[in-house]
Order: structure tokens, then sequence, then C-alpha cells
């Protein structure tokens, strides 16, 4: 079976009013919330909070896992991109949920102020720090971002076997950054919760603001 050029999916879906409408106020929606989080985790970075008493963290001695915790997150991050190239309106739904999901970050770290697990082994992003601050962050905690960015990913995918890969991804994100103690128990625990919550919300802000019309 051959399948249709990516670039004619994305035409055809160009031509519902409200498939438009959705791009035309994610786009920009994504480039401020981005925008916003890269200062806001400076912020963060810059105060200090508490820290927990993990009994999860204090059965599990620290191991540096570094390539193994980039490995799920890159490939379920590119492999999200490539699955999602040819299903337009789940990939502008991706980025929808994402943007949702940044505030709820942005809020739940501005309420919850946590300093990093004493026995954290620092887990340096190469694509962060070099498109972003430059800047190690350890007190990006509650929730972690990694874990419920892949979950959100396993949440959009078209099929049955694709659910399943992104969600061998993240469960091995949320075991690594345990293993290496960037993340305390709870943060892990509350990211795929945080990630649904803004699916539901999106879906509903296009279900009630852009339906899908005919051009």
């Amino acid at each position: 079976m051959t399948l249709a050029p990516v670039s004619g999916l994305w035409r055809a879906a160009w031509r519902a009013r409200g498939f438009r409408t959705r791009v035309l106020v994610t786009v920009p929606a994504l480039a401020l919330v981005l925008f916003v989080l890269s200062r806001f985790l400076l912020f963060v970075e810059s105060r200090h909070g508490c820290i927990i008493d993990d009994p999860v963290l204090r059965l599990v001695p620290p191991h540096d896992v570094t390539w193994l915790t980039f490995g799920f997150i890159y490939v379920g991050l590119v492999g999200g991109l490539i699955v999602l190239a040819r299903h337009p309106e789940r990939c502008v739904l991706a980025f929808q949920t994402y943007v949702i999901m940044a505030v709820f970050r942005i809020v739940a770290m501005f309420l919850v102020p946590l300093d990093p697990p004493a026995t954290m082994l620092a887990l340096k992003d190469p694509f962060v720090e070099f498109f972003g601050t430059g800047t190690t962050l350890t007190r990006d905690l509650f929730f972690s971002g990694h874990t419920s960015t892949l979950f959100l990913l396993s949440l959009v995918m078209p099929s049955k076997a694709t659910r399943a890969l992104f969600l061998v991804c993240v469960t091995g994100v949320a075991a690594c950054v345990l293993v290496q103690h960037v993340h305390y128990a709870i943060d892990v625990f509350a990211a795929p919760f945080f990630a649904y919550a803004a699916l539901v919300v999106a879906r509903g802000a296009n279900a009630r603001l852009f339906p899908i019309l005919p051009g």
C-alpha cells in the first residue's frame, strides 16, 4: 500500500477552517510558553525550597544513567514527531496539550518550591542546555517534564502498538530519573496525571472553540 505524502495530508487538513484556526492559535501559544518557561526556570533555579524525605529514593542507590535516559527521551521525541507528522490533527493536539501542560508545570513549580535530593546526580541535557539557558537545571522538580512529555505522546498516538512503544519509553525515563535521583518519586507519579489533565483541557477547548468544519 502506498502512503500519501505528508505534505498532502497537511494540505488536506488545512482546508478545514477549525484546523487552520487551531494551528494559527497553537504556534504563537507554543512560542510564548517556551519563552516564559525558559525564563521561569531560571527563577526557580535561583530560589531555595524544601527537601522531601523520599522512601523510594532511600531504597535505590543513585547511579548515573544519563545516556540511557536520553536514549529513551530522544527516541521517544523523534519517533513521536515522525508518527504524528502523518496525523495533522493529533500533531496539533499534542502541541496544544504540551502548552497547557507547561502552564501546569509553571504553576506547580511556583506553588511547590523544592530543592533536589541531596543524593542527586545532575542530569545534563545537551539539547536543552545548548538551545535554552545553558544552565544545568536541578530545581525544575514538581512535576517531571520528561516523564509527562513522553506520557503525553503516548496518549495521542494513533494505534495501540505505538502507544505501547511510548509507554515503554515513559517507564524507562521514569525509572532512570529515579535511579539517578534527579526527581522525587512524587514528581514521577504526578506527571501522567498532569499530562492527561492537559489533554482533556485541550480536547475540550478544541471542541468548544475550534470545531473542525469543512473549508
